[in-house]
């Protein structure tokens, strides 16, 4: 099917920019993608409905089955989502979500230890970013629920937890991503200064909005700093009130999760399935890494193995054998075969409006890389520019196309090779600087983007409204992308990393001074 080229048109962008007004605008998601997703289709055959109507069954057939073959990679994303939410259900009606509660309630005593909590294990589960957010969604709900702390504060800590941290990680997905990107830039230019790995080393210094992500993080958690509508939330929730939003009521009402809690169950009904999670998918990513390798006559190592492994498949064996184990422990109690069902059929329910959002990312995703909406963003700054200026025009570039697209790992492919380019053309000293201003701004995008895989599975680990999570979120990850920008002037200027840091941490405590001298009275941080 031919279709028309937008590579060089303003119209590019238009798709995107529809489904996102009309998303703010509605807090309809899946109307608002839905929209999106048929204008493209409109624009790329040229406003023909019959071409159109093939289009978009090709691109909803591609979901599931791609070039003669099954897309096992977003079957396998939707089989975890799917066994997270039986396996959620599991932990919930053994008792093993209560008993963790309960020991919680005994040793954490505040809310600020809640949100401190849940930091800690999205700092330390760092492998994959989808696997943190629904992962530690899982272990910290019941918490923060008790601590009353609201689901769009969990929503917050979980996505910002998940990326920054995974974007510094070399191992995790991530990491292993990119270090493969860079190895192919670092030969294009023949650059020896640096391995892949160490060039990665290097820019994490400069990859100054994930590191301000996460000093924001902590603040937010040690202070109780609530900016703009999260204040509400915070609020409500302290009064014991549970702000949901309406999306999610409608949808609570087809998918709602409610599950009885056995009171014999005890700590080691969650931590035994959790640990046993993480362990078999982290076992299975180094695992799928090393046959690639071996395949390849190729030496194993941990970056390497995560360099080929299949997160997918990995994601779904640790889902697995977490489900199996969360079923015994129930089992364990005699629980009757019905109510077993009932549960883990409730608990699987409960994750299809994630599926459904998730589906229509994809699909819009899809839309998107026809329209070239990313080569016509990268075409913005390629020409003459002042060369200090680049590191901070290339992140904000970044963050508008992870923005529009919804994905970071996109955004790191398409420009992270004209980052170098530029970079090489003006100066070579300038390569590391531009590279990391390209991850800072795909993550700082990523975070805003309602359509974004990372944002909708944030808001599905901690049961939040998804565009409650999108307008809670956005004034935390605006505030330090504007300080971040200051910070990579510096960097521009100065080709320092530790001159843009320095700079950026000025910034930063200037403007948390201003936000807590213009704050409101503060939501007191009660006893759990």
């Amino acid at each position: 099917m031919n279709i028309v080229d937008y590579s060089n048109s303003f119209w590019a962008v238009l798709p995107p920019f529809t489904a996102l007004v009309l998303a703010v605008v509605t807090r309809r998601v899946l109307f608002s993608l839905g929209m999106g997703i048929v204008l493209g289709a409109l624009l790329l055959t040229q406003f023909s409905p019959l071409n159109a109507l093939g289009y978009l069954q090709q691109k909803a057939t591609a979901l599931v089955w791609d070039d003669g073959a099954l897309n096992w990679w977003n079957i396998h994303i939707l089989l975890f989502l799917f066994l997270l939410g039986g396996m959620t259900a599991m932990l919930t009606l053994s008792g093993g979500s209560r008993a963790f509660a309960q020991w919680a309630r005994q040793r954490i005593k505040t809310q600020r230890g809640a949100k401190l909590l849940t930091v800690f294990l999205g700092a330390f589960i760092f492998i994959d970013d989808y696997f943190n957010s629904l992962a530690v969604g899982s272990i910290a709900r019941p918490v923060t629920d008790r601590a009353h702390i609201s689901r769009a504060k969990l929503a917050y800590i979980l996505d910002s937890t998940a990326a920054p941290v995974c974007v510094m990680m070399p191992a995790s997905s991530w990491g292993a991503y990119i270090i493969t990107i860079i190895g192919g830039i670092l030969t294009t230019h023949g650059v020896t200064e640096y391995t892949p790995l160490g060039a990665f080393v290097a820019m994490v210094p400069m990859n100054l909005y994930a590191i301000f992500a996460l000093v924001m993080v902590l603040v937010v958690s040690w202070s109780s700093l609530n900016i703009g509508p999260m204040r509400r939330h915070e609020r409500m929730a302290s009064e014991g009130i549970s702000l949901t939003g309406r999306e999610m009521e409608e949808q609570s009402n087809d998918h709602g999760f409610s599950v009885r809690e056995l009171e014999s169950g005890r700590v080691s009904d969650l931590l035994i399935p959790i640990i046993a999670l993480v362990v078999v998918t982290v076992s299975a990513m180094l695992f799928t890494g090393y046959q690639v390798l071996a395949a390849n006559n190729q030496p194993f190592g941990i970056i390497g193995a995560f360099e080929n492994t299949n997160v997918g498949l990995s994601l779904v064996s640790g889902g697995c054998v977490g489900l199996l184990l969360s079923v015994l422990t129930t089992v364990r109690q005699r629980v009757a075969m019905a109510d077993l069902l009932q549960a883990l059929l409730s608990g699987m329910r409960s994750m299809l409006p994630a599926v459904y959002i998730l589906l229509f990312a994809w699909t819009i995703g899809a839309v998107i890389k026809d329209m070239s909406t990313g080569k016509y963003l990268s075409s913005l700054i390629q020409g003459n520019l002042p060369l200090s200026l680049l590191p901070v025009l290339l992140f904000m570039v970044a963050g508008l196309m992870a923005f529009s697209t919804g994905t970071s790992w996109g955004t790191f492919g398409i420009m992270l090779p004209i980052a170098a380019d530029m970079a090489a053309a003006a100066d070579i000293a300038m390569l590391l600087p531009s590279m990391a201003a390209v991850m800072a701004g795909a993550v700082f995008g990523d975070h805003c983007s309602p359509i974004s895989d990372t944002t909708i599975l944030s808001s599905t680990g901690a049961h939040c409204n998804h565009l409650d999570h999108v307008t809670t979120q956005l004034p935390y990850t605006l505030a330090v992308a504007g300080v971040s920008a200051g910070g990579f002037i510096a960097l521009g200027m100065t080709q320092s990393a530790w001159v843009g840091l320095a700079v950026t941490g000025v910034l930063f405590t200037t403007m948390i001074g201003i936000f807590y001298f213009l704050q409101p009275r503060p939501v007191a941080i009660k006893a759990v």
